[in-house]
């Protein structure tokens, strides 16, 4: 028997974490008449729970993985909980995202006073706790119900406004979720069949034969590619994600949709590994990943909305993940096992790194918005002179979504671009053609995101303030900067010490591979398993460009004798003959005009797509109004009939309760009477 409490033993942890996150949400809700106990109730209890899943994560990184069995309601349903490699590393990223996001919401929530807090703390702790326990679970039917109910908590969240852009954000959200749902349950059905059990321990060893292992396949590519966001399951993204809080945004867009990838890895690698992968798995993965990485940065580029800019951001970058995941499954269908382990790296590195930047960014437009109450861009400029600390977060996560060395985006696309360059050196023909191929759409969506984040920065941050009360903006609470500020450091870590990163991460990319470990790292220098291929340090590419910087001055002091600069000259700005105006400045929309005619076609594919979809709408709610209509039909001419006979018929047996005593007794002689000559017959 385990006991109840151990601190020292992952699992217990979990489990706490888990116990801690419920009583909050639970105590938040009980207490949504006193706003400011239910923030922070909710804040403290869901810190908390972010710690001990921390505590409870790290460990597990790395050795055998740890299970935790009780009886379920079912013979079916065992409750399992699984802590491998792989689903350390999705709890510790949530429970670090969710920490911060908690530290964030102490003073930003309150924003919110007034219009129920208390079930947004409910809200929010379940959904973190729903997304743990989806990673943890073990066993189909226990994965379906958590996986409702992160869909469920984080719609609630969606909706929290009450608007009719929100409600309208949200039903788009449900149908697909629920739709991607489907898929998944027709995928684990299948597999359950073929293991005689729902647990996933059965799914590993049960060999399910083709065509019906691909038929699982893509059934779980879809219905967890809807969750990730892939091109063309997108469609909800956009929209949901600018509706939410920000710091609930932060979580959707830096966690949830990671679990569609890792649904994907799950099915396609973990679960189907008895029955062999086969080479097109890895070849779709990969296309679906270049397309949506493509596609989402030049959608990104003509947006407005800082909030939706950075939702197709995430499109591009789960885009980006699907290139590592698809080059690894490749590795697996032509039985390269290193080639195997080193995309899975690169692509596991990134959904590291893209939670932390993205979290991060949503953290700092969440921060804009507080202030400026606008997500229009073309209404913010010149913030960073009153928001200095908002401006110089934005900053670093601008740079590392961007791959600007020596972040942690720089690092993770590196070993994308070296697992797609190996891969085009093995394998069959077509793998040889869509690798370099997928190679040169990683590297225009790179500069494409460059592109669109000079674009965001500048608007919000630099040139002259657009705001109507310019005076009136200061820097956010204290809580939301430390918030922004953790995000800020473990970007700038997680690429210098990435030399100690990637093996851990190289490590976990083995274990769920069941592959022998590679080499990733030697000293500070980065290896993609062949250090004939290519080499990098991320600390010296550092000192290199601090020496950059420092350089210019320690020349002009030799020279001179002296570090100081002169006084700077203040003079007007020549504008081509015309008096300087604040409308000469940049904005959002003269930035992305040539982006616009040069994309044209694939705008005008967007305007067509969201066409069918409002006509799709459009016959929902008209199917809706049909049936409204028509259902007083189905009364008028069953029930109300029915129900008047009855009524009637009551009325007519009124005539025989009389009240009368005698008249009663008379009844039971007759009944008697007939019941005799009944029995005499």
């Amino acid at each position: 028997m385990i006991p109840l409490v151990s601190l020292h033993d992952p699992l217990h942890l979990l489990l706490l974490s888990l116990a801690i996150s419920v009583c909050g949400g639970v105590a938040s809700l009980l207490l949504r008449a006193c706003d400011g106990a239910a923030i922070r109730v909710a804040g403290l209890a869901g810190i908390a729970a972010a710690v001990a899943g921390l505590g409870a994560s790290l460990p597990a990184l790395s050795g055998p993985a740890l299970v935790f069995e009780a009886a379920g309601p079912y013979p079916f349903a065992h409750f399992v909980l699984r802590l491998d490699p792989l689903a350390a590393l999705l709890i510790a990223v949530i429970s670090l995202l969710s920490l911060v996001a908690w530290i964030y919401s102490l003073a930003y929530v309150r924003e919110y006073a007034g219009k129920g807090v208390g079930a947004m703390g409910f809200f929010m702790n379940l959904f973190i706790a729903s997304m743990v326990l989806v990673v943890a679970a073990d066993n189909a039917f226990w994965f379906i119900i958590f996986f409702e109910m992160m869909s469920l908590t984080s719609y609630f969240l969606v909706i929290f406004d009450q608007d009719e852009e929100a409600v309208s954000a949200g039903f788009l959200y449900f149908l697909v979720a629920h739709a991607g749902s489907v898929l998944i349950m027709a995928a684990f059905f299948i597999m359950a069949n073929y293991a005689g059990s729902y647990d996933f321990a059965a799914f590993r060893t049960a060999s399910v034969p083709a065509p019906l292992n691909s038929v699982v396949f893509l059934l779980g590519f879809l219905g967890f590619g809807a969750k990730a966001g892939m091109i063309p399951l997108h469609i909800w993204l956009p929209r949901a994600h600018p509706a939410a809080p920000s710091h609930a945004s932060a979580l959707m867009s830096g966690v949830m949709i990671k679990i569609g990838v890792f649904g994907i890895v799950k099915v396609g690698i973990d679960l189907l590994g008895a029955s062999g992968g086969v080479l097109w798995w890895g070849l779709l993965v990969l296309v679906f990943g270049a397309v949506s990485s493509v596609l989402g940065v030049v959608y990104a580029l003509v947006e407005h909305d800082i909030k939706k800019l950075l939702a197709y951001h995430s499109v591009e970058n789960i885009g980006i993940i699907l290139l590592g995941v698809g080059v690894g499954m490749i590795g697996i269908g032509i039985g390269q096992p290193i080639l195997a382990v080193l995309g899975l790296m690169a692509g596991l590195y990134h959904l590291v790194n893209h939670a932390i930047f993205k979290g991060l960014l949503f953290l700092g437009a969440g921060s804009v918005i507080y202030r400026l109450h606008t997500k229009d861009m073309e209404k913010m400029g010149g913030l960073a002179r009153t928001m200095p600390w908002t401006a110089f977060s934005f900053l670093i996560g601008a740079l590392a979504i961007s791959a600007i060395p020596p972040l942690n985006g720089f690092v993770s696309e590196w070993y994308t671009y070296q697992s797609l360059f190996a891969a085009a050196f093995s394998g069959s023909w077509l793998v040889k053609l869509a690798t370099p191929i997928a190679a040169m759409l990683l590297a225009l969506t790179g500069a494409l995101a460059v592109m669109c984040f000079v674009k965001a920065y500048g608007v919000i941050f630099s040139g002259p303030s657009r705001h109507a009360h310019p005076d009136d903006v200061r820097e956010v609470p204290a809580t939301m900067v430390i918030g922004m500020v953790i995000l800020a450091i473990a970007c700038v870590v997680l690429g210098l010490a990435a030399p100690v990163v990637a093996p851990v991460i190289s490590g976990i990319a083995a274990a769920t591979l069941g592959a022998a470990t590679i080499t990733v790292a030697d000293g500070v220098l980065l290896i993609p398993a062949d250090a004939h291929q290519a080499v990098l340090s991320t600390p010296l590419i550092a000192v290199m460009l601090i020496g950059a910087a420092v350089l210019p001055l320690l020349l002009k002091s030799a020279l001179s004798g002296s570090l100081r600069l002169p006084a700077r000259q203040a003079a007007a700005p020549w504008a081509a003959g015309y008096l300087p105006d604040a409308h000469m400045s940049a904005t959002a929309g003269g930035f992305a005009q040539p982006i616009r005619m040069f994309f044209g076609p694939l705008y005008e594919v967007r305007k067509s797509i969201a066409a069918v979809w409002s006509k799709v709408t459009f016959g929902f709610e008209r199917f809706i109004s049909f049936a409204r209509r028509s259902e007083p039909c189905w009364d008028r001419a069953l029930v109300d009939p029915v129900g008047e006979g009855v009524v009637a018929s009551g009325r007519r047996l009124q005539a025989i309760q009389g009240g009368d005593f005698r008249v009663y007794c008379l009844y039971i002689v007759a009944a008697l009477v007939i019941l005799l000559v009944l029995t005499v017959r």
